[in-house]
């Protein structure tokens, strides 16, 4: 009976410690002569899912551990737990995203959470940019570009729970173009004598909000210095910055030229002036033809206001002195200077004469003017009487023009000589102012003095 009672006692603790294993298909024999060997069997705990904290208690830091267990919502550590496992935001789990508490007493795996964290940010050329929170998740990047530059792109970037940057990388690019100043437009006058000035300013000012110095600045038209003509100049100056913008000034340069009147030519004279005639500074000097003689300042200037200096002189017919005692005094008073034209009759009541004595008062500013002197040989002696320009003649003159000349005393005649005295035509007939004009115009007169006729023509209308 105690036998018995024994083998029920081995077989439970066989049981019990784990010896017994059903499945082997191999039972213990009891003997007194058999020998079992001792084997070490791996420790198994005993599973009993009633048994509290069976595993450690799972802790997740910057996250969240939520498990679900046989027994119930209040026991998170027994055997057959299940834990799910997730992260804050902005870290990332790595490992099981789900954990079971096993009959070894230890988890199935291990998690943990890594924060997450994006790549640092490239500078910013002409530009910077700060944030929140360095490279870590929901860090906000805002850039800000330089004095001068405008932010093309994203002015704000995220680092996203992804961990990448959100947008595209913004650039800071220079759109702004520089500033120019260009000096003022200027009002100048030539210089005396001249049709031109010499000109100077100081260079534009020139600034870039980006550019601390701009050198590429380019000059269309004359540069300071220049000597200006007359006239409205446009100078014009453009820059450009590194960024190739571009800005541009101008201004104007304005010469101008003080002119006096045109002077004309006095009448029997001419005028010599300096090269360009009537402008501020120049000079005329004023000359007469031969038999005329200048009265007057002869040089006169054009002044600053656009008027000649002085009066201007007059030409006036050289005095021949009438009282001579022979002809050959006389006329070698007009050798050279003057043309003379001799009117003879024996009686002043002479038809002829009064005709013509009629026209040649009409044409005394023509002849004036051709350099003709009238004398006039009146009646027959001895009561012969001669004059030239209402002064009287003395008989010996007279009657030595009649001989030197050969002149007729019986009947009313003109005689016309040249500067040298040559007899160059006899009338004997009245002739009219135009007649007579065109008579000294055609043979008497050089190339000089009939532009001088034709240029002055309307003096005597």
């Amino acid at each position: 009976m105690s036998k018995f009672y024994f083998l029920l006692l081995f077989e439970a603790l066989t049981r019990v410690l784990g010896l017994h294993n059903e499945d082997s298909g191999s039972r213990l024999v009891s003997g007194y002569n058999e020998v079992s060997p001792e084997v070490e069997a791996p420790y198994t705990p005993q599973l009993d899912y009633r048994v509290p904290r069976w595993c450690n208690t799972l802790k997740l830091p910057n996250g969240e551990v939520t498990c679900f267990s046989p027994r119930g919502g209040n026991y998170h550590n027994t055997l057959g737990t299940r834990c799910e496992m997730s992260c804050d935001r902005g870290y990332r789990l790595l490992g099981r995203a789900s954990l079971i508490c096993t009959p070894s007493r230890r988890w199935s795996s291990t998690a943990h959470c890594r924060q997450v964290r994006c790549r640092v940010l490239p500078l910013v050329s002409h530009g910077t940019y700060t944030c929140t929170n360095g490279v870590a998740a929901d860090s906000r990047c805002d850039y800000t570009c330089d004095r001068g530059y405008h932010l093309e792109g994203v002015h704000t970037r995220t680092c996203m729970p992804e961990g990448r940057w959100n947008g595209i990388e913004p650039v800071c690019a220079d759109r702004d173009p520089p500033k120019i100043k260009c000096p003022l437009s200027r009002v100048r006058y030539a210089e005396p004598g001249k049709l031109t000035t010499t000109v100077f300013w100081d260079p534009p000012v020139v600034k870039d909000t980006a550019d601390t110095t701009v050198t590429d600045v380019k000059l269309i038209g004359e540069p300071s210095g220049s000597e200006f003509e007359e006239g409205v100049h446009v100078i014009q100056y453009k820059v450009f910055d590194q960024a190739r913008n571009k800005a541009v000034c101008k201004f104007i340069v304005r010469i101008e030229v003080k002119r006096c009147p045109v002077l004309k030519e006095p009448l029997h004279g001419y005028l010599t002036c300096s090269p360009e005639g009537n402008v501020y500074g120049s000079q005329c000097e004023y000359h007469c033809n031969r038999g005329y003689e200048r009265r007057g300042n002869p040089i006169t200037e054009c002044q600053f206001d656009s008027s000649w200096s002085g009066a201007p002189p007059t030409c006036n017919l050289v005095e021949i002195i009438a009282d001579v005692r022979s002809s050959s005094s006389l006329l070698s008073q007009f050798y050279q200077k003057r043309r003379l034209l001799i009117v003879s009759t024996p009686s002043t009541d002479d038809e002829y004469y009064k005709l013509q004595e009629i026209m040649l008062q009409n044409s005394e500013c023509g002849l004036s003017m051709r350099e003709v002197t009238v004398v006039e040989l009146l009646g027959l002696p001895p009561r012969e009487v001669g004059r030239m320009n209402g002064k009287p003649l003395d008989s010996q003159v007279i009657e030595g023009l009649w001989t030197a000349l050969r002149i007729s005393k019986a009947y009313f005649s003109m005689v016309l000589l040249d500067k040298r005295g040559v007899d160059r035509e006899r009338l004997i007939d009245p002739i009219t102012s135009e007649e007579l004009y065109s008579l000294i115009d055609t043979y008497l007169l050089d190339e000089v003095e009939r532009e001088h006729i034709e240029k002055y023509r309307s003096y005597c209308d």
